[in-house]
C-alpha cells in the first residue's frame, strides 16, 4: 500500500530524515518509535503533505504522493490524528467528526445556501454515520456538548472518531495513547484491534508507550536522528542492540 524510499528532508542545518525507506503491505499495524526529535512526526508530515521532502519517493497504492496537495489526501483514504489535538474546540462533538467527512459532501455553495433536497440527504446520510462513530466510540452521551473542557481520553476518542470518518484505508495515528492511564490504553489497544478488523485498515501508529506498540503492532520501525535503524517484528527490535542503546536503555 505505501512505499517510502530515500526520504530526505532538511531545515537548515538540522537533516530531519535522511534515506529513510520502507513499504507497509495492506491490512498491517506498523509501530513509529524513537527518541524525541527522530523524525516521527516529520515523516507524518511528509505523508499527509504538509511538509515537503528534499529527496526520496512516496508512493500510496502505486502513485506518487509527492503529486498531491494535502486537501486531496482524504479523497484517497488516507487519515491522521495528531501528537497536540487538533479539535475544534467550540464546536460540538458530532460537529468535529462530521469535519472528517466533509471531503464526502456533494453539495455546492449555492445548494448548500438553498438547503436543498439533496443537500439535506447528504448532510443526513453524514449525520446518521457520524453518529454511528461516536456511538462505536463511546462518545454518543457527548455528542451535542463543546470539545471544549471534555476528559483528556475522550478527546483522542473524538479525534479517533474524526479521523475515522474520512473512511481511511491507511489511518496515521500520532501518539494515540501519550496522557491516558493505563485501563485507557488497554481499552484503547482492544477498541484499535477491532477497528482494524472491521473497517479493514492499514495503522501506522508514532508511540512511545512500549507496552501498547509491542502488544498492538505486528512490526515496528525505530528511528534516530532521522534514520531507520531497526524494522522488524516487535519482539526482535526491543532486543536490538541498536534499538536498547539509542531508545529502550538497559537495566541498572
Amino acid at each position: 500500500m505505501l512505499e517510502i524510499s530515500q526520504l530526505t528532508l532538511r531545515f537548515g542545518g538540522i537533516t530531519a530524515l535522511q534515506d529513510v525507506g520502507f513499504g507497509v503491505a495492506a491490512g498491517a499495524m506498523v509501530g513509529l518509535i524513537g527518541p524525541n526529535g527522530a523524525g516521527k512526526t516529520t515523516l507524518f508530515n511528509c505523508l499527509t503533505r504538509r511538509y515537503t521532502p528534499d529527496a526520496g519517493t512516496l508512493a500510496y497504492e502505486g502513485a506518487s504522493l509527492l503529486a498531491q496537495p494535502p486537501y486531496a489526501l482524504a479523497g484517497l483514504g488516507i487519515a491522521r490524528t495528531f501528537q497536540n489535538l487538533g479539535l475544534f474546540q467550540r464546536l460540538s462533538v458530532r460537529d468535529n467528526v462530521l469535519v472528517g467527512a466533509h471531503h464526502r459532501a456533494r453539495g455546492g455553495f449555492l445548494s448548500t445556501g438553498l438547503r436543498l433536497p439533496g443537500v439535506r440527504r447528504a448532510e443526513a446520510g453524514l449525520r446518521a454515520e457520524a453518529d454511528e462513530l461516536l456511538r462505536r466510540l463511546d462518545l454518543a452521551d457527548v455528542a451535542d456538548r463543546p470539545a471544549a473542557g471534555l476528559p483528556f481520553g475522550t478527546l483522542k476518542r473524538i479525534e479517533l472518531a474524526r479521523a475515522l470518518a474520512v473512511r481511511p484505508r491507511l489511518l496515521l495515528l500520532d501518539e494515540p495513547v501519550n496522557g491516558l492511564s493505563h485501563g485507557e490504553v488497554d481499552e484503547f489497544a482492544d477498541r484499535l484491534r477491532a477497528l482494524r478488523s472491521d473497517f479493514d485498515l492499514t495503522v501506522i501508529v508514532v508511540e512511545h508507550h512500549m507496552g501498547f506498540v509491542m502488544n498492538t503492532c505486528d512490526r515496528v520501525i525505530c528511528l534516530e536522528f532521522g534514520r531507520v535503524i531497526a524494522d522488524g517484528e516487535p519482539e526482535a527490535v526491543q532486543r536490538d542492540p541498536a534499538v536498547v542503546a539509542a531508545y529502550l536503555g538497559s537495566a541498572a
